[in-house]
């Protein structure tokens, strides 16, 4: 949260150069505060594990949150309970009228299809477009990051000869961004993916600029010149044994699986995981939320529909 200070006092100028974000009387004394309404369309098939995932970093900070939990209508999966879904979820059609201030599009285990393959791509289009116009800042995650950047820029995809899987370090390439105030110059990020974006395609696009990159696992954030689409390719959402799992699955199913790289004491899976990247991840999403949520996001979420196309954010 930020940091109230007097309007004139010499230490504003020397804390913003900081990156330690404050706030001034005079703004404080114009702002309302509610609860943001923060929609998550989930994409994973085991839904109940991902919701706690996500619910778990996005209920770590001081503000108020509203969930709204969303599941596509074109293709309902079986591993979730119908009752699970009918109790606590809620289609796109059910959900389109309704505004949002921050929205989560988690992955999917459909990356080795093309985008046209995927059973519910149409329907994803829909709710990548209305969420322009119907929510302040998008949060794409792993596969959703792939769709989104194929969507708005056409940056394509790239099958890889080996599943990228494993725990990599990350530079940050951008310490002045507020999505990564407070970061180390390296952090680590869950990879866990058989694809990879087109890096080139990236660095073509004047909105896009990348955050943080592995030279391991490739680009692991970007961000949009406003501020209204983060992509994020990795699963900085993961549990502690989320990648053992999927190793352990694999492996059992005799399926090509290496040993999750980085993540492992030892890199020996008979020994226990080392989680080093939980207080980064508890970091993105405290700052997404707070910086390019609850900073931006209007009072009135009805300014969005009048407004957005006029927004240019405080990134540019």
């Amino acid at each position: 949260m930020p940091v109230k200070i007097p309007d004139n006092l010499p230490a504003v100028r020397t804390l913003a150069e900081e990156n330690i974000f404050t706030i001034t009387e005079m703004r404080s004394k114009r702002q309302d505060i509610r609860p943001l309404r923060i929609a998550i369309l989930n994409l994973m098939p085991n839904k109940e594990a991902t919701e706690t995932q996500l619910l778990r970093l996005i209920g770590n900070t001081p503000l108020q949150v509203e969930v709204t939990l969303l599941h596509t209508a074109s293709y309902i999966g079986t591993n979730t309970e119908k009752t699970h879904l009918d109790s606590f979820y809620k289609t796109f059609d059910e959900a389109k009228n309704e505004l949002f201030d921050g929205f989560i599009i988690t992955g999917a285990p459909v990356e080795k299809m093309d985008f046209a393959e995927v059973s519910y791509w149409n329907e994803l289009v829909d709710i990548i477009s209305w969420a322009d116009k119907n929510v302040f800042s998008t949060l794409y995650i792993c596969w959703a990051a792939q769709a989104g950047l194929f969507h708005h820029y056409g940056v394509g995809k790239r099958e890889l000869p080996i599943k990228m899987f494993g725990v990599f370090p990350h530079k940050v390439l951008d310490k002045t961004n507020p999505l990564l105030r407070g970061f180390d110059d390296t952090f680590y990020i869950p990879v866990s993916r058989h694809t990879t974006i087109d890096e080139r395609s990236v660095l073509c696009s004047q909105d896009l600029t990348i955050l943080a990159r592995s030279d391991e696992s490739g680009i692991g954030l970007i961000v949009s010149s406003d501020g209204r689409r983060v992509f994020a390719t990795g699963h900085s959402e993961y549990d502690a044994y989320t990648l053992d799992g999927e190793y352990r699955r694999d492996a059992a199913k005799g399926l090509p699986i290496e040993v999750p790289k980085h993540y492992y004491l030892n890199d020996d899976p008979t020994e226990p995981p080392l989680v080093t990247w939980r207080s980064h991840a508890h970091l993105l999403f405290a700052n997404w939320l707070n910086y390019f949520v609850y900073q931006e996001t209007p009072y009135d979420l009805n300014e969005l529909v009048t407004n957005v196309e006029n927004y240019h954010g405080m990134f540019i």
